[in-house]
């Protein structure tokens, strides 16, 4: 098996990064994790989630405590696809995340 554990920056403000955790086997995605991160007063804190944790992949919306609020079953083919989607969905959409987590915080 392989393990590839990498961030990759996004945003101009070098306040927004994507984690990435993917297991190969035989060449093929078998366990990965996406993640969309905001660094706030020093310290990164996660946004958006994929994976394919509990069996199944999914996209997990977090609140500002880190608290999963929303899970998202996603049913589109092989890891590979849905690792390759995670990626494109949180670079297109990362300000949109990121605005409805920090209003999230203020109401807190």
């Amino acid at each position: 098996m392989g393990d590839k554990f990498f961030f990759k920056s996004i945003g101009p403000d070098g306040d927004q990064r994507l984690r990435f955790r993917i297991r190969t086997s035989r060449g093929r995605v078998v366990e990965f994790l996406v993640q969309l991160e905001l660094c706030l007063e020093g310290a990164w804190r996660p946004v958006v989630r994929y994976d394919n944790a509990h069996d199944f992949a999914h996209r997990d919306v977090l609140d500002p405590n880190g608290t999963e609020i929303e899970k998202t079953p996603l049913k589109l083919g092989a890891l590979g696809e849905v690792l390759e989607y995670a990626e494109q969905d949180l670079m297109d959409r990362a300000d949109w995340y990121v605005d409805r987590f920090l209003r999230m915080r203020r109401l807190q």
